[in-house]
């Protein structure tokens, strides 16, 4: 399959998605009433920027025209083949034509963008979301929402200084079926919930070992670093094992384990952590990646809860047959959540209840463009946002140094470890620091 057509699935696929999860309604009848009295209203359309379309950001292109008076003024990637690609896909479905540039901050120059959309590698996350922020943007960035905890910490402050709408593309906090089910959590429907347990498996083929070779002339590697010191280009690294390597990316955890993670403790009614420890490794494949394929993470909190992550990259079987889920445990019973859906267990094992709602991006994106448009916080807010994304960060930290980790509870802060405490931020290339 050649890059227009995984584009053009890609389109399909967020398309489709968005169509269900408006014709299921989820309760929003008044709501879409309303949008329809404003969708051709100016004053009401929001013009979004999106950064970094190769892949997931072609989707999100395809997800927020869907929405209700919703326009893509400006795509942008460093890859000058997937900006042409997208830009004429993007240009096929609505009135008007996007500009298609090479650097995103020529989004951030132009005043008739609303949103920058930030889908590019997560090194670029919170840089980007800061400065947007700073250019009067509202921001939806992918997850996780930064790179390093000393970023997330800037990206929300950035957010609260320059009063702007962020919101990190943890979809399943606005499907209807995981708000259902995290109330009955809230409502003492499996009595006290103490622990939450979250995986994710998979089946990762080996990336091989990478090669420096010329840097291919339709990308921009320097920009593609950005705020990352300069490392030589290698042929397997773009456009997407960085993950598994430390200089961009974040692992699985990071990757995937943000997802559940920030399901539970937003079920568990938690915060920050006290403890923190982490344990496994890169077992399966003798290949260039740097991040563990085997990975447990044990995060305690003050509360006397507890949240679990076990991720496996290469062994797709996980819990109640089940690649990705989650599942809370109470003194009164237990619920499982896989995909849009949960089920409720007693005290005996037995099924007592089940629930569903629609999954994919509509109900996120509306969620995120009505917030722009009242000036209320989304569902994802950059300060939710963080919270999450810090308890990867610290399973990382742990990991990495092979440490326990005592941490504040007020913050989330390392205590009494200068090695890890030395991971909290990281070293940039000069004249990319980002500043708030």
């Amino acid at each position: 399959m050649n890059n227009l057509e995984q584009d053009r699935r890609l389109f399909l696929k967020a398309g489709a998605a968005s169509a269900l999860a408006l014709a299921g309604g989820s309760g929003r009848e008044g709501r879409a009433q309303e949008s329809e009295s404003a969708k051709d209203s100016p004053g009401e359309r929001v013009v979004l920027g999106i950064m970094g379309v190769n892949g997931r950001g072609a989707a999100i292109a395809q997800g927020m025209m869907a929405a209700d008076n919703a326009e893509v003024g400006t795509i942008c990637d460093v890859d000058s083949r997937a900006a042409i690609r997208v830009g004429e896909l993007v240009g096929e479905k609505q009135r008007r034509k996007p500009k298609v540039v090479g650097d995103f901050r020529r989004i951030l120059d132009d005043p008739d963008i609303d949103v920058l959309v930030i889908a590019a590698p997560n090194h670029w996350h919170a840089p980007a979301t800061i400065l947007g922020c700073a250019a009067g943007k509202h921001v939806y960035v992918e997850k996780p929402c930064s790179y390093t905890p000393a970023e997330g910490e800037m990206a929300v402050a950035a957010a609260r200084k320059h009063n702007r709408i962020v919101q990190m593309g943890t979809q399943r906090r606005s499907w209807p079926g995981i708000q259902e089910a995290i109330a009955k959590v809230h409502e003492g429907e499996i009595g006290d919930v103490l622990y939450a347990r979250t995986w994710y498996n998979n089946r990762r083929p080996s990336i091989g070992y990478g090669k420096q070779t010329p840097v291919p002339e339709w990308l921009d590697w320097g920009l593609w670093q950005g705020p990352a010191p300069r490392l030589p280009f290698k042929d397997n690294v773009v456009h997407y094992n960085w993950h598994w390597h430390w200089h961009w990316g974040n692992g699985e955890l990071g990757n995937n384990g943000v997802h559940a993670i920030d399901v539970a403790r937003w079920g568990l009614e938690v915060t920050y952590p006290s403890r923190v420890t982490a344990g496994g490794g890169k077992y399966r494949h003798d290949d260039d990646q740097e991040t563990p394929d085997t990975m447990m993470v044990t995060i305690d909190f003050p509360e006397k809860k507890t949240i679990t992550w076990e991720g496996l990259s290469w062994s797709p079987l996980g819990p109640h047959d089940s690649g990705f889920g989650l599942s809370f445990h109470g003194t009164e019973g237990s619920i499982v959540i896989r995909g849009a859906g949960y089920t409720v267990y007693d005290m005996r094992k037995q099924e007592i209840g089940t629930g569903t709602g629609g999954g994919g991006d509509r109900e996120h994106f509306d969620d995120f463009l009505e917030a722009v448009r009242t000036g209320r916080l989304p569902n994802a807010d950059i300060e939710k946002a963080h919270q999450s994304t810090l308890l990867c960060h610290l399973g990382n930290i742990a990991y990495r140094t092979g440490s326990v980790l005592t941490l504040d509870p007020a913050n989330g802060h390392i205590q009494g470890n200068p090695e890890a405490e030395a991971m909290w931020t990281r070293e940039y290339e000069p004249g990319w620091e980002p500043e708030v």
